[in-house]
């Protein structure tokens, strides 16, 4: 028998996943719970995207690179736009089934916090938040230990013929990614002397500004929905996520803009 279209994306099991859990149940719950499942398929997929950014870029291949961040890019253009959709939910219409929700908080996305791993924003504290979770935990610990994207870059530009300091090429890389002097002079010289790494060196800059709109909608979005209330699951909310906006994942791409 012919592999039909519904098998092949397992569709009955999917439409099967969205089960809402107040009375009745409330109107909006469908979406929420749509919404956020979609996310975590878009995560999944920035996962699989950035590690093969991080194989392109070890291996020089430029070309493969820039493609690749910029699906990236519009992945997350998508996440942006989805926000909207969600906008159309009422914050009566929220009210009316958060107290289901209980613990469970946007804050327990283990996915999105491999890809802030995946990009140099690594914090133990999150790999411990997950120990609930030990496949979520196990992933994330994995993640801890591995090079980041940026590191991925520094040996990119060492393909290059660039002469990049051992101490930026041996750093600890479950440390978050902090501002290199060291290598901002090689970067200045790449972006007037080097279009080919001029091009990698701005489209990383386009990731991290796009991560940085997704956080800032996210925030918004938040406070339209429960204003200054207490987050799901305990957290802080909208305090807590103020202090993730404009954090850049790349400090150095942004540190050398004053000396272009």
């Amino acid at each position: 028998m012919a592999l039909t279209y519904w098998e092949y994306l397992k569709i009955n099991e999917l439409l099967d996943l969205q089960q809402p859990k107040s009375t009745g149940p409330e109107h909006d719950e469908t979406l929420f719970i749509i919404i956020h499942q979609v996310y975590e398929l878009w995560f999944k997929q920035m996962l699989h995207e950035g590690d093969r950014l991080a194989r392109c870029l070890v291996a020089d291949e430029q070309p493969e690179a820039c493609a690749t961040l910029e699906r990236l890019l519009t992945i997350l253009k998508t996440l942006v736009a989805q926000v909207d959709i969600i906008e159309t939910m009422t914050p009566v219409s929220f009210t009316s089934f958060r107290s289901f929700l209980a613990s469970s908080s946007g804050f327990e996305s283990a996915q999105f916090r491999e890809f802030e791993f995946a990009l140099g924003h690594k914090r133990m504290s999150m790999v411990k938040h997950h120990e609930s979770n030990p496949p979520a935990m196990a992933r994330l610990k994995r993640r801890y230990d591995e090079p980041t994207i940026y590191d991925a870059f520094l040996r990119f530009l060492v393909a290059r013929g660039y002469e990049v300091p051992a101490s930026a090429l041996d750093r600890d890389v479950t440390q978050p990614i902090e501002a290199m002097p060291e290598v901002q002079p090689l970067l200045i010289r790449a972006y007037h002397h080097d279009p080919p790494v001029r091009t990698v060196c701005e489209s990383l800059v386009d990731l991290d500004e796009g991560l940085q709109e997704w956080r800032y909608r996210h925030v918004k979005m938040v406070e339209r929905t429960i204003g200054m209330k207490m987050g799901t699951g305990g957290s802080a909310g909208v305090e807590y996520l103020r202090t993730t906006l404009f954090r850049p994942v790349f400090p150095d791409l942004w540190a050398i803009r004053s000396s272009l």
